[in-house]
């Protein structure tokens, strides 16, 4: 009698499908579905049951596998790194080589995501979780989606982590890798991050000279003390290449970074450049619009040490 229920729709998600004195019973794969997208699953399988030959009752029950989530901490010691802007490229170029990326914009004192990825859209809320909002095939959630442009967060601690809290427990529904942007320094935001949701690692940006490599090494000790790999050290704003001479230059020196790193015994992911097409797309919400080989072999590189 099962087999009047063989030309079921949603094949593919279908595991079992009985037919017993009228009664048929049938068991769907619903994993990586938003609740919509599970009711309407639902709702197909039942009709589709119900017109098949000798149904009585349509008995449809979902089952869905938990989306294995490698949540990856993005942070630097001092502000003003290009931390934010690395991280939104990252998610960009991690999503080109087809992984489902989600970013959380952690620096709740200075978000800059929805500016990065180019979308301020609200994000909705459903079944007491937020539901992020998308962008270059990025799915993320920012308190700057949350609060007026221009308004300041004169928040205290507890504030501060109950909010990253919630960007934490959204619905990320299938994503695989998420970014987690955190504020500079070693505060309470990066504790709170680690003790309740304890990152598959940590990736620490820092510009060559000593000054931002002092803070980045603390960020590093953080993250050791508190049994958190650290995947690698990004060297940003590296060099400067004139675009009226072609003469290369060093700001703020080169090598600074790649040198603590190996000094510190963790792995040097790659070197960016200072670039004026970078700060413009990202400006304009349009990141990887430039560099786009060197983002995605430092997301490759990172791939591989979350592998690992």
């Amino acid at each position: 009698m099962a087999d009047a229920l063989d030309n079921l729709p949603h094949e593919d998600r279908v595991r079992s499908r009985k037919l017993s004195g009228g009664v048929a019973t049938i068991i769907a794969d619903a994993t990586g579905l938003s609740e919509a997208e599970r009711k309407a699953l639902e709702d197909e399988l039942r009709s589709a049951a119900m017109n098949a030959p000798g149904v009585s009752e349509a008995r449809v029950a979902l089952t869905a596998t938990q989306t294995a989530r490698t949540l990856i901490a993005i942070g630097s010691g001092k502000g003003g790194v290009g931390k934010s802007t690395v991280t939104a490229n990252l998610a960009v170029a991690l999503a080109r080589a087809g992984k489902k990326v989600g970013v959380i914009d952690a620096d709740v004192y200075g978000p800059s995501q929805p500016t990065l990825l180019g979308n301020h859209s609200k994000p909705e809320g459903r079944d007491d979780k937020l539901l992020p909002v998308e962008a270059h095939g990025v799915r993320f959630l920012s308190l700057g989606q949350l609060v007026s442009p221009g308004h300041a967060l004169a928040w205290r601690g507890p504030m501060a982590t109950g909010a990253l809290a919630n960007l934490i427990d959204a619905d990320w529904g299938d994503t695989e890798v998420l970014l987690v942007d955190l504020p500079p320094g070693t505060g309470d935001v990066q504790l709170s991050l680690i003790q309740r949701s304890r990152p598959a690692g940590a990736v620490i940006v820092s510009t060559p000279q000593d000054l931002s490599l002092i803070d980045a090494r603390r960020a590093v000790d953080l993250f050791n003390k508190t049994s958190v790999p650290i995947l690698g050290v990004i060297e940003n704003m590296a060099t400067y290449v004139c675009p009226h001479c072609g003469q290369a230059s060093h700001p703020f020196g080169t090598g600074g970074a790649e040198d603590a790193a190996a000094e510190m015994g963790v792995p040097f992911l790659g070197r960016l450049p200072l670039s004026l097409a970078i700060r413009e797309a990202s400006d304009a919400g349009q990141p990887l619009a430039a560099e786009e080989e060197i983002f995605a072999a430092i997301a490759a590189k990172l791939l591989a040490a979350v592998a690992h």
